[in-house]
């Protein structure tokens, strides 16, 4: 690459993050079908597998899955059979119902979400309001992205990262993981909670880079997680989804200050 610097034209090394497409497929029953296209950056692939799947309600623990694997089908070509990753469900009777996929066929930042409706189907998925006493000290949610920060090894060569990190009631951090998609890096987290039976995510706070849209509400709840926060801002309908399903939301967490937008009582 070239580096510009004023008038002057320099060649230089850069790093630059990884982003491939990754496809879900979903067996069961002896059939499989693909449940969604994303781009995202290579590694801990199973996990964000598992935390889609938990996160759409296709496996609520770890024992409804029996496995997670690569394509080994020989008419794959063999640099795209790490692009693919089948997540084959345990004993059940059929393949549950797929039209509600669809949306992730063409992902954008909104991801097809319609208001009211999607709450409502949220809902329909078995999410619940969020029971969950634990309190944060403000100054320990002040420090956590600057915690984060120091945990992203990819970013810190890149700066091409999203991030999602998970604390305990103490501050202490659980796990970090990165993606070119901030979805996909709390999919990673909630996958990395799955397969490690730590479902729900009780007494803990889910740390966003970036904005804190519908989805991560939806992927947080899902999972349990009583307080969200981020360094930037939310979304009108993720801030409607935290009322309603009782989940602490805290949006531009940086330095000293944060906004709280639902359920401020938690942070203390």
């Amino acid at each position: 690459m070239f580096a510009l610097h004023g008038e002057t034209r320099a060649r230089k090394h850069d790093e630059v993050v990884a982003e491939e497409p990754l496809e879900l497929r979903l067996a069961a029953a002896g059939t499989t079908r693909t449940l969604a296209v994303t781009m995202r950056t290579p590694g801990n692939d199973f996990e964000l597998a598992a935390g889609f799947a938990h996160g759409e309600a296709i496996a609520g623990s770890r024992e409804e899955i029996a496995g997670l694997t690569y394509c080994v089908d020989p008419a794959v070509e063999p640099g795209q059979q790490y692009n693919i990753v089948t997540i084959e469900l345990r004993s059940p009777a059929r393949l549950p119902d797929l039209a509600r996929f669809e949306r992730h066929f063409a992902m954008t930042s909104s991801c097809g979400v319609c208001g009211r409706a999607q709450l409502e189907s949220l809902r329909e998925l078995g999410a619940v309001p969020i029971d969950d006493g634990v309190l944060l000290p403000a100054a320990t949610l002040y420090a956590l992205p600057e915690r984060m920060r120091s945990a992203q090894r990819l970013f810190a060569a890149t700066g091409g990262l999203h991030a999602a990190a998970l604390f305990d009631e103490r501050g202490d951090l659980l796990a970090v993981r990165e993606d070119v998609g901030r979805h996909n890096a709390v999919d990673k987290i909630v996958g990395w909670a799955l397969l490690a039976a730590r479902l729900p995510l009780r007494r803990c706070t889910l740390l966003v880079s970036g904005r804190a849209g519908y989805e991560i509400l939806q992927k947080a709840v899902m999972a349990g997680a009583p307080i969200v926060a981020s360094v930037s801002a939310p979304s009108s309908l993720a801030v409607e989804l935290a009322r309603e399903f009782n989940v602490t939301l805290a949006g531009f967490v940086r330095g000293d200050r944060a906004n709280l937008y639902a359920v401020p009582e938690r942070i203390v």
